[in-house]
Parts: structure tokens; sequence; C-alpha cells
């Protein structure tokens, strides 16, 4: 067995992690279009993709805040601050730890802004240096780097390690009520960021969003089964055994990543050799990938409860198609890679075994993306 902190690496060198937060800024952009293109496509719908815009916007302002409290790293700001530690051999993506101690940061950033010296204050500084020493005022600048960046915490709307279920009203009033609940999570296990929807409905007395009792468990329930080694299947079924008056009609789940690039990860695989193969610039070595899976209900059944009473069960249709479907624990599980031109040339040219049935979003350099 492998120690998992093995596999972390520290972007000690200034301008590689620079690097690394230039690609992941045109990587979030580029989920955008990406959800964009799959609305209009019919594979996810217009809620579909306001809801994953939400928290890939958070990704976004999470690798903002970052970037500026590493901005100085690799110099000497005359403060040891350590650097970015990044997930090189599963996600790619900062370890599960960035986000805890970022979580810390934002819970004291206003104190902290509080006893630093404002921006202009410190830009000033720094010109007077320059002028009166003819000196570059590296531990000025990582003062503004991280003023910046407690800055970025208390604008909030990032990515936390823990993003609790909020509740959107689709349709119904009384009887029976339709809702969606999204949530979202940084696996602790694989380092990747993975978005939640599910939808329910709902027969109980009292609106689940007004309801003092069933919300606040609801949530608990939720946040408790958001473990990315458990199947939908699983956590659908306790949810339809915990609550006999909610539901669960659709449950999905979006992984955002791995992300694979020939300069920053160790991964195995085809990838790894088409990336390798395509020496691509600085800005275009990368791909990233993206599952969905999906679980719906496909019938209702009524069960006993008591002497005189019966309630609903669901039973959730797996995938009749793969031969797996009570492995995957899912009705539907799409994979999708993002990726620029020259990768997927050379991504088509080789051809690997698996990668026929896996959808690719082609990334032009003025940022249209082709669906192939």
């Amino acid at each position: 067995m492998t120690d998992a902190a093995s596999d972390h690496r520290g972007l000690t060198d200034t301008f590689a992690s620079r690097r690394y937060f230039q690609k992941f800024e045109a990587i979030t952009t580029h989920l955008g279009r990406v959800a964009a293109v799959m609305e209009t496509e019919g594979s996810l719908s217009r809620e579909d993709v306001k809801i994953l815009a939400r928290y890939v916007r958070g990704i976004a302002y999470t690798f903002k805040a970052l970037s500026m409290k590493y901005l100085l790293v690799g110099r000497d700001t005359g403060k040891f601050f350590g650097s970015l530690s990044i997930d090189a051999t599963e996600s790619g993506f900062p370890t599960f730890q960035e986000l805890l101690v970022m979580a810390n940061d934002a819970q004291q950033a206003g104190a902290h802004l509080e006893n630093m010296p404002s921006v202009e204050a410190l830009k000033d500084q720094m010109v007077g240096q320059i002028i009166s020493e003819q000196a570059i005022p590296t531990r000025l600048q990582f003062a503004l780097s991280q003023r910046l960046y407690y800055e970025e915490l208390l604008r909030g709307h990032l990515f936390w390690a823990r993003m609790d279920p909020r509740i959107d009203w689709v349709e119904g009033f009384s009887g029976r009520r339709k809702y969606r609940v999204h949530w979202a999570v940084y696996d602790s296990q694989i380092n990747l960021p993975t978005i939640y929807v599910l939808e329910l409905d709902d027969t109980g007395r009292v609106a689940l969003p007004k309801d003092e009792r069933r919300w606040p468990e609801v949530q608990r329930h939720l946040m408790a089964q958001s473990l990315g080694a458990l199947k939908l299947l699983t956590i659908a079924k306790g949810f339809d055994e915990s609550f006999d008056d909610l539901h669960p009609k659709r449950l999905r789940r979006f992984h955002i990543g791995p992300m694979y690039s020939h300069a920053f990860t160790r991964q195995t695989g085809p990838i790894r050799d088409v990336l390798a193969e395509a020496k691509s610039p600085p800005g275009e070595d990368w791909t990233l990938a993206w599952t969905a899976e999906t679980l719906e209900s496909e019938r209702v059944t009524e069960e006993r409860a008591g002497w005189f009473s019966t309630v609903e069960r669901e039973v959730f249709a797996l995938d009749p198609f793969s031969g797996r479907g009570i492995d995957t624990g899912a009705t539907e599980t799409t994979r999708a890679i993002i990726l620029p031109q020259r990768p997927f040339q050379v991504l088509a040219e080789k051809n690997p075994p698996g990668f026929a049935s896996v959808r690719k979003f082609v990334v032009s350099p003025g940022g249209r993306v082709l669906s192939y």
C-alpha cells in the first residue's frame, strides 16, 4: 500500500506555479463552454448548467485565491510559507489539505486584513523602495499577495471542502411537491471536486425547505453519504429508506477531473502517452476528464408501514446495456474528456482502446469548443 503523501508534489518553482494556475484558469473557462455545448445537444438541461456553473465558478475562485497565496513561492520573502501541494498521481488538483487550510484562513481573514496595510499603501511603499534603494521589493510584493489572498477569501463563493445542500422548488404546492437539491464536496480520497444533484418528490405535510425537522436531517444525511466510493444506488436507497415522505427520482454525480499534464502530473495510461507525444506548448499541455453518473427511478412499489399504512419505495433502473449495471450502481455513466487541439490530434491517430465511447470536447486556441 502506497503512502498518499508520497503522491503529493509541492510546486516550489515560481514559474511552474504560475503556469499551473494559468492552466487551470483556462480550464475552468473551458468548462463553462463545454456545459453550454452539452445544453445545446440536450444532454444537460438549463437548470443543470446553472447548477454546474455555480460550482465551476467556485473552483475558479478557489484557484484564484490560491494563486494569490502562492504568488511569490520560490522567492526570498523573509518568511517561509510553503508551496502549493498538488496530487500529482491521482487527480492533478490541489490536495484536500489545501482546501482545509484555506477554509481556516477564511475564518480569520477579517482579523488579518485589519492588521495589514491597504493595497494602495503597499504599492506606494513598493514604488518608494524601487526608487530609493533600486531593489526589487520582494517582501512588500509578498505582503500585497497575502492581502489579495485574504480579500479573495472574504469575497466568498469559493469551492470549499464541503458545500452543504441547497434546495430549489420545481413544481407543485400541496400533496406532492417536486424539488431539486444540489451540493458538492472536495473528495478527500481522490482530491477532486464532486457535484451532486438530486431530484425528489415531497409528500410531507410541511414543504421540505420550511420543515425545521426534516430539512436539517436531509442535509446531514446527504453530506454523510457524499463519498466517491459509494455507489449512487447505495446513496439513493439509503435516502429512500430513511425518509418515508421523500422520494428520490433522479440522482446524479459529476466528477470534475482528473487533470492530466505532462509537465505537472505522473498519471499512467494512454493519456500520459498522448500528452508526451503531442509535445504541446505551455498552456496546451493538458487533458481534463469529466464523468457524469445518473441513477433514475424506474417505478414505485408500496411497502407496509405499521398496521394500517403503506409507504412508497423507489425501484431504480440499472444500466441494461453495459452488463455492469450492478457493479456501477447507476442507470448510466457518461465519460468525457476536454483537451486542446494538438493532444486531440495525437489521440485520434493513436486511437487507444477504451476511448471510442468517451466524448471528446476539443478546445481551439480561440476558445471555441467542438464535440466529437
